[in-house]
């Protein structure tokens, strides 16, 4: 729906509470997920209904976490203090106990699941000590493991917090969770899993935000919430963004998995199909609310009118689910598709040879996560500057060009024949870790992004509800941004994480796992923008450095960095060595060769960031030092030249009067 249309319409007051039926409504709509995901994945015995039932349960459990924590966050603002209005702490208190559910069905998946996967009575594996054994064996039981400690905390979490600030480190928590499951199933296997996994990623976020974004505004009008205006505008830019992932991802997802030749012919291909089409249809009932009813809604502040006009879509949502959660119970069809070999089964794809300068720079293999990424924060950059433009103030033209360079060489490291064979081979793996913590961060801090946010982005206005601009703003303010930009907690994360990750026996164990690279770029990424951000960053970092401190800061990490390059050129042990060697490359004829290949690449690679760090210093030094004589100059001529005046005085005083010698001096300078 059009901003425009709510911007005039005030949400009613809040009378007392109204019963509209929101709770019946999501009984029936999980009721139809776990109906339609037991009928299409034809499941049979009490344990695998079970299983599929406490799926659903947990997954609309889930969604209403993810959704409250949405609303409570960032759909209607907090008081003036910072502290969560009576709306937002509605929302909280309905996180607190639909996590609570959330992690009961974890915790209860868990034995399940274990179950199904051997083809036992669940009442078999309730010894605590069988259990513990068969979960160590099973990737998507631990999977559920991880995700109920980290909802169990999140529910402890809505207990103890009441600041919009933790509200929304409890939403990123709770999107967060989704993910230890989603990397286990039929996606995380075989062939192009890579691809699979990444889609996967976005379709789930984006369905979760979507759906529990949807139920918890209803329930915001249910409650007859203030704001309701601002909320319902919020969630539809939200849920259009949602619907556009979701169509997108989901397409990638289908056609990684299925031919097709099998799109009506086989069960997964059937549910794919009807899942396309709820999709389809869920984004033409919501693209109606927005233009047809949503006003009316809104005029009247009735929850349930409010009730009424998403009622449907919600129960076509909680369909969608119950076909999502049958289709992660069916598995792809294999027949006439050529088995993959090792090195697709290890990476998701295969390699065309050895890594020659060619194929390094232009066998391109485009990274869903970190290759979209990229691609939006340039283009949403570039916005940012046109926006400046036509208002008629200035950027510098160097800023752009360094943020689009950086974020092409996260594009580049990770998308690039450097992205392709990075998992395969420790030397390219190396050049990938150097581009994204060393020369990627580089780039970006100094194109400024924050400062350029915060020009572009309109203001909240002094009685207008805080919008991106502020939330920005209240993050470069916050604890976490002073504490991680900390010169002590910035080298630590920045040096420390080279010796923890490589000779902790961490990266051995996370080889294997396509999630876990995807973190350890995140990683790179990250800690090398925490560590630049106060050292050359054009953005006012929370904890400014002096200019002896940055250089101080910049040359104290220069010796661990070259002492871990030694390390690995020298020693005689090999780091992910069962790894690297299932994968079978003929062109890696010795491992430790190519690990030392890889040292040396991390000793090298420190020398180019040092030059282009230490040009960037001197001439923001230079900048400083004009800017200062400038202030200073215009100071002169408002003043007459006061200080001079004042400084010729005294010295005449001290000398008696003579100082005609000194005096005249001072005026020739």
């Amino acid at each position: 729906m059009p901003s425009e249309a709510l911007a005039d319409v005030e949400s009613p007051p809040n009378p007392r509470r109204q019963r509209t039926g929101l709770v019946p409504l999501l009984v029936v709509g999980t009721g139809i997920a776990a109906l339609l995901a037991a009928g299409l994945t034809s499941a049979t015995g009490n344990d695998r209904v079970g299983l599929i039932v406490v799926r659903v349960l947990t997954e609309s459990a889930a969604v209403v976490t993810i959704g409250s924590l949405l609303l409570a966050a960032f759909l209607v603002p907090p008081q003036a203090s910072g502290m969560l209005a009576a709306d937002g702490y509605a929302a909280l208190r309905t996180a607190g106990w639909s996590s609570l559910l959330w992690t009961l069905g974890a915790v209860l998946a868990v034995p399940f699941t274990a179950a199904d996967a051997f083809g036992q009575p669940v009442a078999g594996l309730f010894n605590p000590a069988e259990l513990l054994q068969v979960v160590g064996l099973i990737e998507q039981a631990r999977a559920w493991v991880i995700t109920a400690v980290i909802v169990a905390l999140i529910a402890l979490g809505t207990t103890l917090v009441l600041s919009w600030g933790w509200t929304a480190v409890l939403f990123f928590l709770a999107l967060f969770a989704l993910v230890p499951v989603a990397v286990t199933g039929h996606s995380s296997g075989g062939g192009s899993h890579d691809m699979a996994t990444n889609s996967l990623l976005f379709h789930l976020v984006a369905a979760a935000v979507w759906v529990g974004g949807l139920i918890a505004l209803l329930a915001h009008g249910r409650r007859r919430g203030s704001d309701l205006a601002l909320a319902t505008t919020r969630f539809s830019a939200i849920a259009l963004v949602c619907w556009i992932v979701m169509a997108v991802s989901g397409v990638i997802n289908a056609l990684v998995r299925l031919p097709l030749r099998d799109l009506f012919t086989t069960d997964y291909g059937l549910l794919v199909t009807a899942k396309t089409a709820a999709l389809l249809l869920l984004g033409g009932i919501g693209y109606l609310q927005r233009v047809r009813g949503v006003r009316g809604v809104v005029e009247t502040g009735s929850g349930r009118a409010l009730l009424r006009l998403a009622g449907v879509e919600v129960l076509l949502m909680f369909a969608t689910l119950g076909l999502a959660a049958g289709l992660s119970r069916t598995p792809p069809p294999t027949d006439g598709r050529a088995l993959p070999s090792t090195v697709e089964l290890r990476i998701g794809y295969d390699l065309a040879g050895a890594p020659t300068a060619f194929r390094l720079f232009f066998d391109w293999r485009f990274d869903l996560i970190f290759g979209t990424a990229a691609v939006a924060l340039a283009a949403l950059y570039l916005l940012g500057v046109r926006r400046l433009r036509k208002r008629g103030d200035s950027w510098p033209v160097g800023r752009t060009v360094a943020w689009v360079l950086g974020c092409f060489t996260v594009l580049f490291a990770t998308s690039s024949g450097v992205g392709r064979y990075a998992p395969a081979m420790f030397s390219v793996h190396m050049e990938a870790h150097m581009l994204l913590s060393m020369l990627a961060p580089i780039l970006l801090v100094l194109g400024g992004p924050v400062t350029l946010a915060l020009r572009a982005l309109p203001t909240a206005g002094k009685d207008g509800p805080p919008g991106p601009r502020e939330w920005l703003l209240a993050f470069v303010q916050s604890p976490v941004a002073k504490v991680l930009t900390n010169p002590f907690v910035a080298l630590f994360l920045f040096v420390g994480s080279f010796y923890g990750l490589y000779f902790s026996g961490l990266f051995d164990s996370a080889l294997p796992l396509h999630w876990a690279h995807l973190a350890m770029n995140a990683h790179f990424i990250l800690v090398g923008y925490v560590f630049y951000w106060p050292v050359i960053g054009i953005d006012p970092a929370p904890n400014r450095l002096p200019p002896l401190g940055r250089l101080g800061l910049l040359f104290a990490s220069i010796p661990f960095h070259a002492f871990f390059g030694i390390v690995l050129m020298s020693s005689q042990t090999v780091i992910g060595e069962l790894y690297y060697r299932s994968m079978g490359l003929p062109w890696v004829t010795s491992q430790l060769d190519d690990q030392r290949l890889g040292g040396g690449i991390a000793w090298a690679a420190g020398e180019v960031p040092l030059l282009v760090v230490m040009v960037a210093l001197l001439v923001q030094w230079a900048r400083s030092d004009n800017r200062d004589a400038r202030r200073l100059d215009r100071r002169a001529d408002g003043d007459g030249d006061a200080d001079l005046a004042a400084y010729n005085a005294m010295l005449k005083k001290m000398s008696g009067g003579k100082v005609g010698t000194t005096e005249a001096a001072d005026k020739t300078d």
